[in-house]
């Protein structure tokens, strides 16, 4: 048995033993990300000026787009990993279907976690943690292996950072234009 299988193993090994830990883990692995998406719109839109709210709504959609749409998908398409469902036969608490690697929530919500640290690092730090912790209840639940994860938390970060890379030209252009609706970005 490998380390992947073993850490799968210690987790999932939890579910179906009660209803609450059942519970819960569902609503942390397929109802979370609906809150997680609420509030990033919810912040994209708290933003002062149009500008601003426009350019956090870009570069969060371009993150997930890079992560969860093009980079996950190319990955998938030449690497084929079969769920833990698959592979061993068991019987997860969510149904999903696909090949596991990396784990597409995890890249969506890692990529989302990393724009919002750029311009909020208390609120992007508590979307790291709600983030890691749906990657963890992916496992729980049975969809998905820790590696999936792992390699979900690195495309979603480094795809959020390429994004940044790519819009900062646009943001400081944008703030030496109208520095009055513009924070100051920390470095």
């Amino acid at each position: 048995m490998n380390f992947n299988q073993s850490v799968f193993d210690l987790i999932y090994g939890f579910a179906h033993r009660s209803v609450f830990l059942d519970a819960a883990g569902v609503f942390f692995a397929n109802d979370l990300p609906y809150l997680l998406v609420l509030g990033f719109l919810i912040f994209a839109f708290r933003q002062k000026g149009s500008r601003m709210k426009f350019l956090v709504f870009a570069e969060g959609a371009l993150a997930v787009i890079l992560a969860r749409g093009i980079v996950d998908e190319v990955i998938r398409f030449f690497y084929h990993h079969l769920r833990p469902e698959g592979a061993l036969g068991i019987t997860p608490l969510i149904a999903e279907n696909g090949y596991s690697f990396p784990s597409g929530h995890a890249s969506f919500f890692f990529a989302l976690s990393m724009v919002i640290f750029f311009y909020s690092r208390r609120l992007g730090a508590w979307y790291f943690v709600l983030s890691a912790t749906n990657g963890f209840a992916r496992i729980f639940v049975g969809v998905h292996w820790p590696l999936d994860i792992l390699g979900g938390i690195v495309t979603g970060i480094v795809c959020g950072i390429i994004v940044r890379m790519l819009t900062k030209p646009t943001f400081t252009k944008m703030r030496k234009e109208a520095p009055d609706i513009l924070p100051q970005q920390p470095a």
